[in-house]
């Protein structure tokens, strides 16, 4: 039986006659489990005294293998939390809970824009500060983290991701209940049937909101508020760091090769899931006002459609925070390492057995050693983070993905923004939208990406070719937005006379002879549709004298203005609200939307292959490291300053600034719609561009160093199976018996 086993076995030498000796101990052992451990002790002792004295320096260490062989059959019941695919299904709701609080942030801007009165690029600042918790811990966590117990780490950042949602929400409950803008004083009329005269002659109920003294505004409780949101964002940045790096690398390290696209596909896929439903929760939200439950909803006079209405942005980081909280409760029972699958498990020949044997005697005395002192690991993370750096191709990569994700992350801010300012939707609308349409077929092409990755089993020179392929086609189809957008909309003494006319870009006529008789307030957003297409600032602006119902449903009668228009013969009244956007712009609208279907698919169709990429193109050990210094450029250079410049620029277009309590500049009301659109979409577009000169660059290393390595194959005889990591140099070269004797081995 042995020698049908190992045929080159020769019985008669010493050191082989032991090798035999411990291999059939080792089979008998796997068919006597429970009786091993006595037989071969006894074996061992019996044995030891009848070596030769020319081999007893050798001793010690071949009873360590034969200890070390003595425990290798011992197995321990598995329990049901320590398998690879419980990791998976964990980590992959730990990304849905990320996800899904990142996108409440995103869905909720224009939301805390309004609630405390900020312009857009303050708003990105907010927004960057996820960026910036990220970057106070990511690059130590990746790879210090790396070292410790990974599922842990990973759970601890689960808890402080569900506190920081936490703390976000919390400025509505220490906040006065919300006090929309107006100019008159449309709220107090709710209870009773008394008619309102905008049109006043004397300054009564025309700047009712404006009227508060300076003392009282220094005490608004509201004033800088939103630093505690700027604090829990931040918070909730540094509890999500471990989650990527080290999820992903503990994945990479157990799971087999072919398998780890599949995996890296199936968590994006589900992770899609989060901003979806993050989208219809902020959807949900935008819809209720800001004060559901605490205040009478028949006295509020605004709409969703209205740019001053500010939905419950509150509510959906609370439910976030609670779904964070249970992410983080599978990652406390999970082990801190798992078994690693072997490639070829068919032949058990006894070469296979002895060199497990010798494997265990590799890594016996690192299990054994102290813990390495801090400063050796900060020396060894100097020596990796200079090999990252000195890989071309690895910096290249990076380099094209900052100009990426930079465009990625700016467009992405200011998507409902843009749709509701743009094309006249209200922002539960906007997050509904995103979520049902946008989303779906994201997640569909990071599946399909992973599916076709592995069915053509693409290397790493194929998987360049095919991400930056569908990232151009992608790209191309966006230049279509500047074709598919509204005109400005039609605002009496702002983008047009009363008289319907367009007027010059920030040449206002807020005044006319039409309500030159009324003491009208000019720093105030009350806005008012007219019969004849036209939106005025405020009922007073349109010249009303009198004025019927209560709440949203208060119409203005007799404005004079609206007989200026010399095209309108109808009557002389105005509703609360602006004027709907035109059916052209409605179309439009569509056209929008299936653009943003076909490209969001064709990006993300190479997502994960473009993702692996990164992992392909770094020695193995410097994986975990690759990827938290990737997420640490991206988060440095393009989270934290991409949303405060795209947001600088957009309050360039703005045309009507809200005014606060105390007299100072809100939020925007009114932007140039032609303005706004080629700024957000020409900074995404111009930040793009070169990306795709890097991409031929990073792909002509690529090929480069390809024609490099099957040099060196040639050169070691043309043959293909030569390891390419050390696990298979370690497997092929690790025997018990030194290379002088093997080479003995292989001439008898």
């Amino acid at each position: 039986m042995l020698w049908n086993l190992h045929p080159n076995l020769d019985l008669t030498r010493p050191d082989q006659s032991y090798q035999a000796l411990k291999l059939f101990q080792l089979l008998a052992q796997r068919i006597e489990p429970d009786h091993s451990a006595e037989k071969s002790t006894m074996t061992a002792e019996t044995e030891s005294s009848n070596i030769d004295d020319s081999n007893q320096e050798a001793e010690p260490s071949q009873l360590l293998d034969y200890e070390t062989s003595e425990n290798l059959p011992v197995k321990k019941k598995a329990s049901c939390c320590t398998g690879l695919k419980v990791f998976l299904a964990a980590l992959s709701f730990s990304y849905f809970s990320k996800a899904l609080s990142g996108v409440i942030m995103k869905s909720s801007i224009t939301q805390i824009e309004r609630r405390f009165d900020l312009p857009s690029s303050t708003v990105g600042f907010i927004d960057g500060s996820f960026e910036m918790g990220n970057l106070l811990v990511i690059a130590f966590v990746s790879y210090f983290g790396a070292k410790l117990h990974r599922p842990k780490v990973i759970a601890a950042g689960c808890f402080t991701m569900a506190l920081g949602s936490v703390l976000t929400a919390l400025p509505h409950f220490f906040m006065g209940y919300y006090k929309y803008e107006t100019a008159s004083d449309t709220r107090s009329s709710a209870n009773t049937t008394s008619s309102i005269n905008p049109c006043s002659p004397h300054q009564d109920l025309n700047e009712t909101f404006l009227d508060t003294s300076h003392s009282a505004c220094e005490k608004e409780p509201s004033s800088y508020m939103w630093v505690y949101i700027l604090l829990g964002n931040m918070l909730r940045g540094i509890g999500e760091t471990p989650i990527t790096p080290l999820g992903i690398s503990y994945l990479d390290d157990f799971a087999k090769e072919e398998n780890v696209p599949v995996y890296v596909a199936c968590l994006h896929t589900i992770a899609m899931l989060g901003p979806m439903c993050g989208f219809l929760l902020g959807s949900l939200c935008a819809k209720l006002y800001v004060d559901v439950g605490f205040v009478d909803l028949g006295k509020i006079a605004i709409t969703p459609q209205d740019s001053r209405w500010v939905g419950a942005w509150w509510l959906g980081f609370l439910i976030a925070g609670v779904i964070s909280f249970l992410a983080a409760i599978p990652f406390c029972f999970l082990p801190k390492s798992l078994k690693k699958p072997l490639k070829a498990n068919k032949d058990k020949t006894s070469p296979g057995l002895l060199e497990n044997m010798g494997a265990m005697r590799k890594t016996l005395p690192s299990v054994k050693s102290k813990p390495a002192k801090w400063s050796t690991m900060l020396k060894d993370f100097y020596t990796s983070l200079k090999k990252i750096l000195s890989n071309r191709m690895y910096v290249t990569f990076l380099c094209c993905s900052l100009l990426q994700f930079s465009s990625f992350i700016g467009f992405l801010t200011y998507k409902p923004k843009y749709m509701e300012m743009q094309y006249g939707q209200s922002a539960s609308k906007s997050n509904f939208l995103i979520g049902l349409t946008s989303l779906p077929p994201v997640g569909i092409g990071i599946f399909l990406g992973g599916i076709i990755m592995k069915k053509y089993k693409m290397s790493i020179t194929t998987a360049t070719k095919f991400a930056f392929t569908m990232s151009f086609i992608a790209y191309s189809f966006t230049l279509l937005h500047f074709f598919v957008g509204c005109e400005n909309q039609v605002i009496a003494g702002i983008t047009a006379s009363y008289d319907g006319k367009p007027i010059p870009y920030h040449e206002n006529a807020i005044f006319s002879d039409c309500n030159s008789g009324c003491k009208c307030a000019t720093n105030v957003w009350d806005p008012v549709c007219g019969g004849n297409g036209l939106t005025y600032i405020s009922a007073c602006l349109a010249g009303c004298t009198i004025s019927e119902g209560h709440g949203k449903n208060m119409v203005f009668h007799n404005c004079s203005c609206l007989e200026a228009s010399s095209s309108w013969s109808g009557n002389n009244s105005v509703t609360l609200g602006q004027c709907p956007k035109s059916d052209d712009c409605s179309m439009m609208f569509i056209y929008y939307t299936v653009i943003q279907v076909v490209s969001g698919f064709c990006y993300a169709l190479g997502g994960t292959p473009a993702y692996l990429i990164m992992y392909r193109c770094v020695q193995p050990e410097l994986k975990s490291l690759a990827v938290g210094l990737y997420t640490l450029v991206m988060r440095m250079l393009a989270g934290i300053p991409a949303p405060v410049y795209f947001g600088a620029l957009i309050d360039k277009t703005c045309l009507k600034w809200a005014s606060t309590r105390c007299g100072q500049r809100g939020a925007c009301r009114l932007y140039d719609s032609n303005a706004f659109r080629y700024v957000y979409l020409g900074l995404s577009a111009v930040l793009r561009a070169p990306s795709y000169l890097l991409a031929i660059l990073f792909f002509i290393l690529i090929k480069k160093n390809m024609q490099n390595k099957n040099s060196r194959l040639a050169e070691n005889g043309g043959r293909e199976d030569v390891p390419m990591n050390k696990e298979d140099n370690c497997k092929n070269g690790e025997h018990l018996t030194s290379p002088p004797e093997a080479e003995k081995e292989s001439h008898t």
